[in-house]
């Protein structure tokens, strides 16, 4: 099964969305505590693999898809791949990104810099 972030669940602030599945697919959470214990060290891990496991799908299916050759079973092997690597880095992106710091009026926390990225979205909005 792959990661539904529209059926998955916002976590209760404190707890972490962890990188794999409990039973039926369901999304596990650890409640952190922000000392970094042994499950969260092994989530950490799990999560650094599947991004590189995807930075290195993401080329394979790049591969398939400039061999003008490829038949069906590899084009469909690909996208298999690919989906369930997607699957895997949005998962660590909605567990990091609920994991950031939010100042109470929704900008950067205090004494931190908004990315200029970000700077130039707002001020083009």
């Amino acid at each position: 099964m792959s990661y539904d972030r529209d059926a998955a669940l916002a976590p209760a602030p404190g707890l972490r969305l962890l990188p794999w599945e409990g039973d039926g697919g369901k999304p596990c959470f650890l409640s952190a505590d922000g000392v970094g214990g042994v499950l969260s060290r092994l989530a950490d891990e799990i999560e650094e693999e599947q991004l590189c496991d995807g930075a290195e799908v993401l080329k394979g299916a790049v591969a398939v898809l400039d061999d003008g050759k490829a038949g069906e079973h590899a084009l469909r092997g690909a996208l298999r791949a690919t989906t369930q690597a997607f699957g895997n880095v949005l998962r660590v992106a909605d567990s990091r990104g609920a994991r950031l710091p939010v100042a109470a009026d929704g900008g950067p926390e205090a004494g931190e810099e908004e990315p200029a990225g970000e700077r130039e979205l707002r001020a083009g909005t």
